[in-house]
């Protein structure tokens, strides 16, 4: 493994994401990444991966946005979309990016969305695996419809690459 190169994985043991929700998942996914110089906390590593996309994945997530918006999804206002600003202190509830947190402790910050189609959660997890200091970033995504399959279908081939790009990225820029 390159330093550049996430690895897939499984959704780790000690992730707080309920094994119910990830059982049930109609997709899920996981990757883990060295951390050469440990950030502060699980709010540095989200925002050394998450704070980071390319001008090219702006437009691609705005332009799928918009898309979903016409099909009646509810899809955050373009505004929230990259530029929200830092807080200084985060809880749960709170706006993290886009998604509002439902987990934050020491070791994991989840985030994610319910709506009337699927439930997303993305869980950033700061963990020693094998001896050494590493990020699990895992994805899982609970369809109630139709529309929530149709709605990853497309989805998902963007999100598949675009994952591991933007972790290779940071672990490239020397962010984790």
């Amino acid at each position: 493994m390159r330093a550049a190169d996430p690895v897939e994985c499984q959704i780790p043991a000690t992730s707080t994401l309920r094994p119910d929700a990830v059982n049930a998942a109609y997709y899920w996914d996981a990757y883990r990444a060295p951390i050469a110089s440990p950030p502060a906390s699980v709010v540095d590593l989200f925002f050394a991966v998450f704070a980071h996309h390319p001008h090219w994945m702006k437009a691609a997530i705005r332009s799928r946005n918009r898309v979903v918006r016409a099909f009646g999804l509810k899809v955050p206002p373009e505004s929230d979309d990259f530029d929200r600003p830092r807080l200084t202190a985060y809880t749960v509830g709170d706006l993290i990016g886009r998604w509002p947190i439902y987990t934050l402790n020491d070791d994991e910050l989840v985030a994610g969305r319910d709506s009337s189609h699927l439930d997303f959660r993305v869980s950033v997890l700061r963990e020693v695996h094998a001896g050494s200091p590493t990020v699990a970033i895992s994805t899982v995504c609970v369809v109630h419809n139709w529309v929530g399959k149709v709605y990853l279908l497309f989805v998902l081939p963007f999100h598949r690459r675009g994952v591991r790009y933007i972790i290779a990225r940071a672990l490239r820029a020397g962010r984790l």
